[in-house]
């Protein structure tokens, strides 16, 4: 039944199995390298209730990606809040954020895709970092290097080496689900499953942190340009 189970298994330096139910629904194992496929598939086998419950929610929750146009007025997220597009002629500057709305230079319009991204990964270097010092600073937790990523699956990421790696569509969210997705990724440097001695963890630093896991996964759709 589990070999014809569609899923994606990523093989890395982990020591631990652990399934990942994706927004669209598909299934991913992590495994570590050498582990054998009759293992995987009787880890599939133990977690298939759990695996058809997230699937079916992730089925009536998707939402997919609306491509933006870049045209004046059209709304961007940043920090949890929609902020409008203006497009204006002259101007020194091609791009800026001036607290309340994006400026972007008539001129620069075939630009705008990538003058979106590059400011969103200087914010997302600048306040993760911080949320990450600040946290670890909390937690005992040593985290020895973050990398703002391009990822559009998941929102972060870490591994055995104390790196964190942060997609920069996190910036776009809410100031408590960067800190949860935080927490998250800094307790996993301890913890490399979903326990319950994980979730306990994390419930310790953020009592809420369902609150914010459950916007991440109703909204993820959202933070896409």
């Amino acid at each position: 039944m589990t070999e014809s189970l569609p899923r994606e298994i990523i093989r890395s330096k982990r020591k631990t199995l652990a399934l990942e139910i994706t927004p669209e629904a598909a299934l991913i194992v992590r495994a570590p390298q050498k582990t054998p496929l009759e293992t995987i598939d009787a880890f599939i086998r133990e977690k298939l209730p759990w695996i058809i419950k997230k699937q079916r929610i992730a089925k009536n929750t998707y939402q997919p990606p609306v491509k933006k146009e870049f045209i004046d007025g059209e709304r961007f997220l940043y920090l949890g809040n929609w902020r409008a597009l203006c497009i204006v002629n002259g101007g020194d500057e091609p791009f800026l954020f001036d607290g309340e709305k994006f400026l972007l230079s008539q001129r620069h319009i075939s630009e705008a895709r990538w003058l979106f991204l590059a400011w969103y990964k200087e914010q997302a270097v600048d306040i993760l970092s911080q949320r990450v010092k600040f946290y670890a600073a909390h937690t005992g937790l040593k985290c020895n290097k973050i990398n703002i990523t391009n990822a559009s699956k998941r929102c972060g990421s870490c591994n055995s080496k104390g790196r964190i790696n942060f997609s920069w569509r996190l910036i776009m969210a809410p100031m408590e689900v960067i800190d949860y997705v935080v927490i998250h990724e800094l307790v996993h440097l301890e913890e490399h499953n979903h326990s319950q001695e994980f979730w306990q963890k994390v419930g310790l630093l953020m009592p809420l942190y369902q609150q914010a896991k459950n916007w991440l996964q109703s909204n993820f759709y959202v933070l896409f340009i």
